[in-house]
C-alpha cells in the first residue's frame, strides 16, 4: 500500500483525455441512466446490509502479525474460470516474512486492454509504463499482466523506470510477446526501487503454476494493509451468448480514486474491441470507484486494468454503445460497484459502512463534491464511528463545500429519520431513535441542498483511532 498524499495533477495524462472527453460527450446518456444506476448501487449496497462472516485470512503488513479481518468484510465469491488468462502466484520476496506478493496472468492472443489511471502528478513507474503502452498499443495484443506487492516503485526517478522495462522485457521473453504487450502494477512504500531480479528469478515457477482458478490466491497475493481479499463475479448476455465478468482488486488505506482505485484488475471473456473497452472502463469508473473514499488522499499507483480475452464465442462488439451490450453494461457496472464497496468495507479501521446522498444540487458535479465533502470529514467520520448522529457537522462539510446551497431549505436525513429540514432541527427529532440507528454498521445519510434536480451518492467510511494507529506504525 503506498502511504503518501498527492497532489492532483493540472494537466489531463494523455491515455485519460478519452475518458475525459468521453464524459463530456456521453453527458445526456450519464443523466438519463443516473437514476436506474443509483438503484443499481442501492440494491448492492442492501446485498451487504447484514453483517458477513467471512474466514480469516493472512492481512500481512511489512512482518508485523496479521491484522484482525474488518467487521465489514465479505467473502470472497466464486469465481469460475475465464476464458483466455490463466493466473499465478509466488513469493519474490518483497516482504522480510513468508507471504506471496506477486501475481501474473497471462492472456491468449487477441486481447484487448483499457485502463485508468491515478491523476496525481507524482504517479508511479509501473503506472508512467503502462499509459505508455497503452498509447503506442490503443489496448491492442496484451499478452501479460505483472503486479507486485510490498514495494511501489514510485518517487523513484529513472532507475524506476528502467526496472519496470528491464521487467517487461524478461517476461516478453518469457511469454514470446513484445515488451510492450505487458502490463505492470506495484503497490507498496513510497519511495522503494522495485528491485526487478526478485520477480524475474520467480518467472519459471511463474509459468508452471498457470491455471484458469486461481483468483482467490490473486486476490490475496496483491493484499497490503487489506484485511480480507477482495472479488466480483458477474455473468452476462451477448447476443444469446453468456459471457463471464471476474475481478480483484486491494486497497484499504488512502483511498480517494478520482480515477480508479489502488489497484484493480477486470477481465471478461467478451469479444469487445479496445476503443469500446476504453470507453465503458472510463464510463463506469465515475460513479464506482470515483464514488468511494476512506481517507480522502489519492496514492501515486492507483490502476484499474479492463481486459477483454474475446473467447467466449460471443460476436465481436465494437461500440460502447452497441444495443447488444445492455446486460453486459449491466454486469460491468455491478463488478466494479462491488470492488469499489469492498474497498470502502476494508477501510482501514472502519467500523461503519456509509452511503451519502445529496440531492436538490444545481448539477451532477456539484452534488458530488458535496458529497465528498461530507464524505471526507475527518469530524463527520469521528462522529460516525462514535456512534454520534451528529448533523452539525454533516451541515459544516455541505458548507464547506464551496457549491451552491440554500440554507434554508438545507434538510438532513439519517435512515428514514429526520435531524434537521429547511433550515433548521427537525421538528420530529428524536436523539433516543437516532442513538439506536447509528448502532448499525450499514448507514445512509441523506443531505438535501434545496438548489435543483441533481443528486449524486458517495460511498465512505468511519474514522477510528485503529487507522491512526495502522498509519503510525506502517513503515517503522
Amino acid at each position: 500500500m503506498t502511504r503518501k498524499p498527492t497532489k492532483k495533477s493540472a494537466a489531463a495524462k494523455p491515455v485519460e483525455v478519452v475518458g475525459h472527453t468521453l464524459e463530456r460527450a456521453l453527458d445526456p446518456l450519464t443523466s438519463a441512466l443516473k437514476r436506474a444506476a443509483l438503484k443499481r448501487a442501492d440494491k448492492q449496497s442492501r446485498q451487504f446490509a447484514e453483517p458477513h462472516s467471512a474466514p480469516p485470512q493472512p492481512a500481512p503488513s511489512g512482518g508485523k502479525a496479521a491484522m484482525p479481518v474488518s467487521p465489514l468484510a465479505v467473502p470472497f465469491p466464486k469465481m469460475p474460470p475465464i476464458a483466455g488468462v490463466q493466473l499465478a502466484t509466488a513469493r519474490a520476496g518483497y516482504y522480510k516474512h513468508d507471504r506471496e506478493d506477486l501475481l501474473v496472468m497471462s492472456f491468449t492472443d487477441g486481447a484487448s486492454c483499457a485502463g485508468v489511471f491515478t491523476r496525481s502528478s507524482v504517479g508511479s513507474a509501473p503506472v508512467d509504463w503502462c499509459r505508455k503502452q497503452l498509447e503506442h498499443t490503443k489496448g491492442e495484443g496484451v499478452r501479460a499482466l505483472v503486479v507486485n506487492a510490498g514495494c511501489a516503485n514510485a518517487f523513484t526517478g529513472r532507475p524506476g523506470a528502467d526496472a519496470v522495462r528491464r521487467l517487461a522485457s524478461a517476461v516478453g521473453k518469457r511469454f514470446d510477446c513484445r515488451q510492450r504487450d505487458v502490463m505492470v502494477a506495484s503497490t507498496g512504500v513510497i519511495g522503494v526501487l522495485l528491485d526487478e531480479t526478485k520477480i524475474v528469478h520467480r518467472l519459471p515457477e511463474v509459468e508452471q503454476k498457470l491455471a484458469a482458478d486461481y483468483w482467490p490466491q490473486a486476490a490475496r497475493a496483491i493484499m497490503t494493509t487489506d484485511t480480507f481479499p477482495k472479488g466480483a463475479y458477474a455473468e452476462a448476455n451477448i447476443d444469446g451468448t453468456t459471457v463471464r465478468i471476474g475481478g480483484i482488486c486491494k486497497g484499504s488505506g488512502m483511498i480517494a480514486p478520482d480515477m480508479a482505485t489502488m489497484l484493480a484488475f477486470v477481465v471478461t471473456d467478451a469479444a469487445i474491441s479496445p476503443a469500446a473497452l476504453q470507453n465503458l472502463c472510463s464510463l463506469y469508473t465515475r460513479n464506482t470507484f470515483n464514488a468511494v473514499t476512506v481517507d480522502g488522499d489519492t496514492s501515486t499507483n492507483d490502476t484499474l486494468l479492463l481486459f477483454a480475452t474475446g473467447q467466449s464465442g460471443a460476436p465481436k462488439i465494437s461500440r460502447a454503445g452497441d444495443r447488444r451490450l445492455a446486460d453486459f453494461r449491466e454486469k460491468l457496472e455491478q463488478v466494479l460497484m462491488s470492488l469499489a464497496h469492498q474497498l470502502v468495507r476494508d477501510g482501514e479501521g472502519a467500523t461503519k459502512f456509509i452511503k451519502i446522498t445529496v440531492t436538490g444540487a444545481e448539477t451532477a458535479a456539484s452534488a458530488r463534491n458535496i458529497a465528498r465533502s461530507i464524505a471526507d470529514s475527518p469530524l463527520v467520520k469521528t462522529a460516525f464511528a462514535g456512534e454520534d448522529a451528529n448533523w452539525g457537522r454533516i451541515v459544516m462539510a455541505v458548507g464547506k463545500s464551496d457549491e451552491p446551497v440554500d440554507r434554508d431549505s438545507l434538510s438532513v436525513k439519517f435512515g428514514d429519520l429526520w435531524a434537521a429540514q429547511d433550515g433548521l432541527i427537525a421538528a420530529s427529532y428524536d436523539e433516543a431513535k437516532m442513538s439506536a440507528y447509528m448502532k448499525r454498521q450499514d448507514l445512509e445519510v441523506t443531505v438535501d441542498v434545496g438548489k435543483g434536480k441533481a443528486t449524486a451518492a458517495v460511498w465512505t467510511c468511519d474514522l477510528t483511532k485503529r487507522y491512526v494507529e495502522i498509519n503510525g506504525d506502517y513503515r517503522s
